[in-house]
C-alpha cells in the first residue's frame, strides 16, 4: 500500500497517509490565495481514516462563502498550514500539495475559476467550476 508523507517547513507537524488519495484539486478562491501566498492552493484529499497526524497542531476555523465550516491545521512553530477539513466532505482531509515529502499526484480539476488570476492557465481537458466542486 502506498504511503504519502507531508510536513510543515520546520518538520514539527507531519501527515502520514496510507493508500492513494481520492482526488486532487486546484482552488483559486481568495481564501486559498491568502492561505498560501500564491495564486491558488492545491489540495490532495484522503479519507480521514487513512491519515495520521504527528506532532502538535494548532487549529483555526472559518466559515466559507458557502456557509460551511472549514478547519485548518497549522504548525504552532512555523505557522505553515498543512491540512484542513471541510464540513462539505466530512470523511476527507485535504493536505497541501506543496508540503508533500513524497511524490504528490497531479490535480484533476480546478475550482473557484471566478476568482482566478487572469494570467493563470490550466489544461484544457480539466473540468473547471466557477465556484466550488459539486457535492
Amino acid at each position: 500500500m502506498a504511503e504519502h508523507r507531508a510536513s510543515c517547513q520546520c518538520g514539527t507537524l507531519r501527515i502520514v497517509a496510507t493508500g492513494d488519495p481520492e482526488f486532487t484539486v486546484v482552488c483559486n478562491c481568495r481564501a486559498c490565495q491568502k492561505r498560501t501566498g500564491a495564486p491558488f492552493g492545491v489540495g490532495v484529499y484522503f479519507r480521514k481514516t487513512d491519515v495520521g497526524i504527528e506532532g502538535p497542531a494548532s487549529r483555526w476555523e472559518r466559515v466559507a462563502e458557502s456557509g460551511r465550516l472549514l478547519e485548518h491545521l497549522f504548525c504552532p512553530t512555523c505557522g505553515v498550514t498543512i491540512a484542513w477539513t471541510l464540513e462539505m466532505r466530512p470523511d476527507h482531509i485535504g493536505v497541501t500539495l506543496g508540503n508533500f515529502d513524497t511524490p504528490a499526484p497531479t490535480p484533476v480539476r480546478a475550482i473557484w475559476m471566478n476568482e482566478k488570476h487572469d494570467w493563470v492557465r490550466f489544461p484544457d481537458d480539466w473540468p473547471t467550476y466557477p465556484q466550488g466542486s459539486p457535492s
